[in-house]
């Protein structure tokens, strides 16, 4: 009978393991993004956009050399938005697209590892 728990609890490790999505927090201020990692496994990704600034910001991602924008809405000073995607391998530009504040420094780059 342990060796049968032992087998049920290693497999339920295993499968919660793989299924943990990846976190990213991406903060927002006059004019900077900051990410708390520069790089997570593909796959699920749940990112936090944390607006430490006193203007509103948003959030767009882009793999480099991809056509598709995944888009984050405008958030308030001192608000949060917070959103799972499922990311492959590859550079992901990320930044605001509020006026001009791309331009003005409000840009990163993350690398999706396999």
């Amino acid at each position: 009978m342990s060796k049968a728990l032992a087998l049920v609890a290693l497999l339920a490790g295993t499968l919660f393991s793989q299924h943990a999505p990846a976190r990213l927090g991406v903060s927002a201020t006059e004019f900077h993004l900051v990410l708390s990692r520069a790089s997570v496994k593909a796959g699920r990704v749940v990112i936090e956009l944390d607006n430490n600034g006193e203007d509103a910001h948003d959030l767009r991602l882009r793999r480099i050399g991809g056509h598709r924008i995944y888009a984050f809405p405008a958030t308030k000073s001192g608000g949060r938005y917070t959103r799972e995607l499922r990311l492959v391998p590859g550079r992901y530009r990320l930044w605001c697209s509020v006026a001009d504040h791309a331009e003005l420094g409000m840009q990163a780059v993350l690398r999706v590892r396999r």
